[in-house]
């Protein structure tokens, strides 16, 4: 499978991923197959976002970035999108969620808690150990996918995945 792989990334040392893997579309978006006929890269998505957390792919296609936000679920991309792309009448529910990585600061032993205190469904918790430290616990049934954990994590040890991840997560 080729990685799709930016220049910027090369320099900066960063060999990407698929660029499919990493495609994480708006929650009003329907169905991949679906959204990919209809999507004509518009930008409409983009401009209508209040959070600014929508941004174009390589193929101009809409996918979150939680670097500078979180997605607060307004709908406001769906309202926008001229093709249907969007649509706030899709059945599928949102099923991404928060999956926090090895490169966590709490789990290597420093005091970090950006990502809890960012949370605003408190499904990041920090339990207590013996030894001392505080490690995270990410319950998934609270998760709402938004991100907000994203962008202030100082390590960026945190991803959003669409469907239920079970890397560092407890329930």
């Amino acid at each position: 499978m080729p990685v799709a792989l930016a220049r910027r990334d090369l320099f900066r040392g960063r060999l990407a991923r698929p660029a499919e893997a990493r495609a994480l579309r708006p929650p009003t978006a329907r169905d991949e197959a679906a959204f990919r006929a209809a999507c004509d890269g518009c930008l409409a998505c983009v401009t209508a976002c209040p959070e600014k957390v929508i941004r174009l792919d390589a193929r101009r296609r809409p996918v979150l970035q939680f670097v500078h936000g979180e997605c607060t679920f307004c709908g406001d991309c769906a309202d926008a999108c001229p093709t249907g792309a969007l649509t706030r009448t899709e059945s599928r529910p949102w099923t991404a969620k928060a999956a926090i990585g090895a490169k966590c600061l709490a789990l290597g032993g420093v005091h970090c808690r950006s990502c809890g205190d960012a949370c605003p469904t408190s499904a990041i918790r920090f339990a207590p150990r013996v030894d001392g430290r505080f490690l995270p616990a990410l319950a998934t049934e609270t998760c709402s996918g938004c991100g907000a954990c994203v962008g202030v994590c100082p390590v960026a040890a945190i991803e959003i995945h669409d469907g239920p991840s079970q890397e560092g997560a407890t329930a």
